[in-house]
């Protein structure tokens, strides 16, 4: 159910009761009508009936009350007017009963104690306050005695007594020494609850400190000190011996004789004890012995109440808090030890004092009707009744033919207004009384609604709800119930109507909105109120949250997808665990999803969604489960150890959901690798314990780790160390090599061994050696690392190795021979009759002799050519020199270099190379390529500047390979998929522009350029004219001014003149270039080049026909400088053949690949006149 909220003051509104002899009436709590009503008095507030005071503060006895007309209020003291004006320490709060005494200007409080009672009185009646015992606090001192030392026979039992003096409220006792330090309590010395110390038995330790009983008083805060006793053991064993102290025997080891135990308190085999109901109840049974006897409780015929009893002082003492009747009987206790056992029975009576069962209640009444006030109380023994009105026995008070007494009852009918008074009831017994006051209020009040006019309820479809009308009158008003102001009363069927005039609707429905009426009648009037119902559809979630389980670190959305009436405000939480969940970083909450990011193993729980409005709410729930790391296992043990094996045992983690699958056990060893650690076995994820086989001489440490299909976990914490013991060593050092680093030594090298296979201490290895296919003996030496280097021995020549292990608890088996060489020299050979074959412009086929074996000196790794492009058969073009290599491995006699430049000249030398570097060269090879076809033209540019034409540029290609012929340019129209006739054109091989006259303003143009030679056309570049207006529509003001600025004449001039100007400038920097130029004489060994070439990283030269020359070895960059022209021939750069790659003949294929050094400005040859004009020519 769900409706509109009350006022709060609306839920403490008036309820009917209906008693068995009449109505009762209870005045709500609303403040208007409580003010209006006469009401005799009620006390609200009082005193303890034991009321102790601190005698250094003013005394207080409260009294308040309340009442309509407000009472007066007067007191008693020992049951006699206690008159407080004469008496000028003693006055009375303003508006209350409450006694204030002050003693600032002298006085002894002890004069004011005795029993107070308090009166509050009105015109309709008295109400009395309990009566209050007034005592002052008191702590009086220790009186002063001398104490002599007390002897006891070591072994036999002692008591301490305190006896502190009385004090009010008792004290708080405790034992220390006259140093003030605690003493020190067990089940052998301890203090029972009167305060005395016992001991079960003394022993000789006993007398290095005195005892001194001290008493703590509550209001004063102050410590009695009694004069300490004195301890004098008398003992066979003179000597304390603190080791004995944890002696398993040590009475005996002390010579003190044993003996059964025997009760110090209480006396005797039986006692008795009487508690009252609700105290708690405290048995307590001390037992001397030696040894110290144990103490165990029991109830005869029954359980001790394990919901209240507790034991406390070591067992010696059983508390039962909140006694009842059921806890009396028979308790005993048992004092046992070795020699024996006794046993104390203690009966137990639970008394009462008097406690309510029916407390009477203020009775209010309508003019007429009956009604009874009841005082029912319980005690053990039977408390009496004793009933007074107005603070007098009722037996001298008026008589009223309209009350009647029954015993613990009194009944009133036919009550009128003078029928008004408060009645006391006095119940009591040996061990205490209760009092209660109840008035007895007759009212004549018309009708009155107590809540807001015209209040809208709101309430969810299908609900049960409940329309509240409180109201107030006396006598008692009848309710009824009307909808939409017509129609009969509203009761029965769907409608049920509460004696308190609530009406409710079993099951809500559409028609059951509108406006409902109640009315509140009595004989002195009527009074009505309206309730406007509203009906609004439930909130329901169509699509919940489901179950999900996701691995951490991944992505989880949870759904919530919700119905709800439109006219209600929506508000969608979410719950974890059924606590409100923290939307953070890594969570997104949407209308109708959560999202949380990087799941953890936090987010593991249930999540609920709440969908709210203010009238009712629906619930999702799902459980999301995450799949994490396994938790480290733990608690290693090394148990079964042998002297190769061991069996290591642990407690597995939690598998964080997701089933363990392997365990990886690792191992560190603290002498090879200490800190590292290295997988020793893997076992299935349902083991807890494996035997690990171990190898000798290996202080071993484990650890384990768990693995599951999220991840592994942490490792364990280490295991104990476990050492094996030594032996010879099982194996040898693997990868065993000899090879020379030098044409004169041989380096013989090995893997070390590691801490598993050393087996023993100072391992070190026997190197043995010799040459090989000689029957000299073996050379040996004992090496403790990892290398050794044989010198002064031939070139090249194979020798036999053995790697031996020794430690210092043998050698290893007998090892393998291996095969090592000494060190290699440079060859002695280079290739003869070498034969080249032009295969086609980009390759050649070589043939070669092969050397003779004795002058590789050494291992024979390849064949290499080195080349080198010597110029282009396209005069004055400049081109890059530098040598380029082709390697062929093994012992071969021909090859391929491929990718060469056409139309060029080439020079080529071979060499022998080993594992040293390479031999000498061989006589140098001529050869030239053909012509070929040339490179795609460069930057080809389309621009459309109006609708009508596009223009065309392009440069020459970057490698024309031969003698350029022309150009070819095909193009044609296209629109969509629609495609028009292709066109060709053909141009000159200086043409470098074209316009195309558009004929349809609507088609794209697909141009496709090439340049051609007499071998035929090369690679062609393909572009696209712009989109047309209908796809990327440039303005009309825009195109035409784009048309008007390129017609211009004065546009026109000025890039005239800025022309004219980079003309000169670039003639008088060649002329200056020229005459300052550097020509060095290249031979057989060439000037070396810098490392790169700027024109080498794309392959590219500039070139020109003989009518345009360009100045031959030198390129002018756009920014007006010069770059050299180099090549590089040396030893070094021999080696550098890595920059290109070879077909598997052994062709070269990297010689587009060399790579660009913008330095490179030095190392041109020129044999021709230098030409501006070519210069200008090569930099278009």
């Amino acid at each position: 159910m769900a409706r509109q909220p009350a006022p709060p003051w609306v839920h403490a509104a008036f309820l009917l009761c209906l008693l068995s002899l009449g109505g009762a009436i209870e005045i709500p709590m609303d403040p208007s009508i409580q003010n209006e009503l006469t009401q005799p008095p009620t006390i609200t507030k009082q005193s303890v009936k034991d009321h102790i005071v601190d005698p250094r503060d003013n005394i207080l006895i409260e009294c308040e009350a309340k009442g309509n007309p407000a009472p007066s209020f007067h007191w008693t003291r020992n049951s006699r007017f206690f008159n407080i004006a004469k008496d000028p320490r003693v006055s009375m709060r303003r508006r209350s009963g409450t006694l204030v005494i002050d003693f600032r200007s002298g006085g002894r409080p002890e004069e004011y104690e005795g029993e107070y009672q308090c009166f509050a009185r009105n015109k309709f009646g008295t109400a009395l306050s309990n009566r209050i015992r007034l005592q002052v606090s008191k702590s009086p001192l220790w009186p002063k005695e001398n104490l002599d030392p007390v002897v006891v026979q070591e072994g036999a039992p002692l008591t301490l007594q305190c006896n502190p003096p009385p004090g009010l409220p008792s004290p708080v006792i405790f034992w220390m020494s006259s140093s003030m330090e605690p003493i020190a309590q067990d089940k052998r010395v301890s203090q029972g609850h009167n305060g005395d110390l016992y001991f079960s038995n003394v022993m000789l330790q006993d007398m290095q400190t005195d005892y001194s009983c001290n008493a703590r008083f509550h209001f004063t805060h102050t410590i009695q000190q009694k004069n300490p006793f004195t301890l004098k053991v008398l003992t066979n064993h003179p000597y304390n011996d603190s080791s004995l102290r944890n002696h398993p025997d040590m009475y005996s080891a002390r010579g003190v004789a044993e003996r059964t135990p025997s009760f110090m308190y209480p006396q005797g085999t039986a006692s008795s004890q009487m508690v009252l109901r609700g105290m708690d109840l405290l048995l307590e049974c001390i037992a001397s012995g030696v040894p110290t006897p144990d103490i165990a409780w029991y109830k005869k015929g029954g359980d001790l109440p394990s919901d209240k009893a507790k034991f406390e002082n070591f067992n010696k003492a059983l508390r039962i808090t909140n006694v009842s009747e059921e806890d009396s009987g028979e308790y005993f206790c048992l004092a046992s030890n070795k020699m024996g056992s006794i046993r104390h029975t203690i009966s137990v009576r639970v008394k009462a004092a008097p406690y309510w069962l029916d407390e009477p209640k203020n009775l209010i009444l309508a003019p007429g009707e009956d009604g009874r006030l009841v005082c029912r109380a319980n005690g053990n023994p039977k408390p009496t009744v004793q009933w007074m009105v107005n603070g007098e026995p009722l037996q001298s008070a008026p008589p009223n033919p309209n009350r009647e007494v029954a015993g613990d009852t009194i009944i009133f009918r036919d009550t009128q207004i003078s029928s008004r008074a408060v009645y006391q009831c006095n119940t009591s017994n040996e061990h205490g009384y209760l009092l209660a006051n109840a008035f007895v209020s007759v009212l004549d009040v018309p009708p009155r609604m107590l809540s807001p006019r015209n209040q809208l309820i709101r309430v969810i479809l299908y609900n049960r709800t409940r329309l509240d009308c409180p109201f107030f009158g006396s006598p008692i008003p009848t309710l009824r119930w009307f909808k939409n102001g017509q129609g009969s009363n509203l009761d029965g069927g769907n409608y049920h109507v509460y004696e308190n005039g609530s009406l409710e609707i079993k099951m809500i429905r559409k028609e059951d909105q509108g406006i409902y009426t109640c009315v509140a009648t009595n004989i002195l009037g009527k009074a009505e109120n309206q309730v406007r119902l509203e009906v609004k559809d439930p909130t329901r979630i169509y699509r919940m949250p489901e179950d999900q389980v996701a691995k951490r670190g991944t992505t989880v959305q949870l759904e919530c997808r919700v119905k709800h009436d439109p006219s209600l405000k929506l508000t969608v939480s979410w719950l974890k665990d059924d606590e409100p969940l923290y939307i953070g970083n890594r969570m997104k909450k949407e209308d109708d999803s959560l999202t949380i990011f990087g799941v953890a193993e936090r987010d593991q729980g249930s999540y609920t969604c709440v969908a709210s409005t203010e009238l009712d709410q629906d619930l999702a729930k799902a459980y999301l489960t995450v799949l994490g790391r396994p938790d480290r296992p733990r608690d290693l043990e090394l148990t079964d150890l042998a002297e190769r094996s061991v069996r290591l045992t642990w407690i597995p983690g939690d598998d964080n959901n997701s089933p363990i699958t392997d365990y990886v056990v690792q191992f560190e060893e603290d002498q090879f690798q200490p800190g590292v650690w290295h997988d020793h076995s893997k076992y299935p994820g349902s083991v807890n314990s494996a035997v690990l086989r171990l190898s000798p001489y290996v202080n071993y440490q484990f650890r384990v780790i768990a693995i599951n299909e999220v991840g592994s976990s942490h490792p364990s914490l280490p295991s104990e160390r476990y050492r094996t013991s030594g032996a010879p060593p099982e194996s040898n050092p693997g990868d065993v090599k000899g090879e020379g680093t030098r044409k004169n030594n041989m380096e013989i090298t090995w893997t070390p061994m590691n801490a598993t296979s050393a087996f023993g201490p100072n391992l070190r290895y026997i190197v043995k050696w010799r040459r090989r296919e000689t029957r000299e003996a073996w050379n040996n030496v004992t090496v403790w690392g990892s290398r050794y280097v044989v010198g002064q021995t031939p070139v090249y020549v194979p020798y036999e190795i053995r790697v031996q292990a020794e430690n210092d608890f043998g050698k290893g088996p007998e090892p393998e021979s291996v095969i090592g060489y000494s060190g290699e020299d440079y060859p002695r050979a280079a290739p003869t009759e070498v034969k080249v074959r032009v295969v086609n412009s980009t390759a050649i086929n070589l043939q070669w002799n092969r050397v003779y074996p004795d002058t590789v000196q050494g291992q024979l790794r390849e064949y290499r050519a080195y080349y080198w492009r010597e110029s282009s058969l396209l005069k004055n073009l400049w081109v890059s020199q530098k040598r380029q290599q082709a390697s062929f491995p093994g012992d071969r006699l021909r090859g391929v270099v491929s990718r060469l430049f056409p139309y060029s000249n080439y020079k080529l030398e071979m060499v022998v190379v080993n594992g040293r570097g390479d031999g000498p060269r061989s006589e140098t090879k001529e050869f030239t390529t053909p012509e070929g076809v040339p490179s795609a033209p460069r930057r080809f540019r389309v621009r459309q500047p109006n609708l009508e034409t596009i223009n065309l540029e392009w440069d020459h290609p970057e490698h024309p390979n031969g003698i350029m012929l022309g150009y070819t340019l095909k193009y044609v129209a296209f629109n969509g998929t629609k495609v028009g006739k292709q066109i060709v054109e053909n141009f000159s091989p200086n043409q470098t522009k074209f316009v195309v006259q558009r004929t349809d303003p609507v088609s794209r143009y697909r141009f496709t350029l090439s340049a051609r030679t007499q071998v035929g056309s090369g690679e062609a570049v393909t572009e696209e004219s712009p989109a047309p207006p209908n796809e990327a529509t440039p303005t009309a003001a825009y195109t035409n001014n784009q048309a008007d600025i390129a017609t211009q004449g004065w546009f026109i001039g000025l890039m005239c003149a800025i022309a004219l100007l980079v003309l000169i400038l670039l003639i008088v920097c060649f002329i200056k270039r020229s005459r300052g130029g550097k020509y060095p004489v290249r031979e057989k060994k060439d000037v070396p080049l810098g490392p790169e070439d700027p024109k080498e990283e794309d392959g590219s030269f500039d070139y020109s026909d003989e009518d345009n020359k360009p100045l031959q070895g030198s390129q002018t960059s756009l920014d007006g400088t010069i770059k050299q022209q180099e090549s590089d021939d040396s030893l070094v750069d021999y080696g550098e053949g890595g920059e290109g790659q070879f077909n598997e003949d052994g062709s070269f294929i990297g010689q587009y690949t060399v790579k660009k050094d913008k330095d490179e400005t030095e190392g041109n040859e020129s044999s021709e006149a230098t030409s501006p004009v070519n210069a200008i020519y090569s930099l278009a």
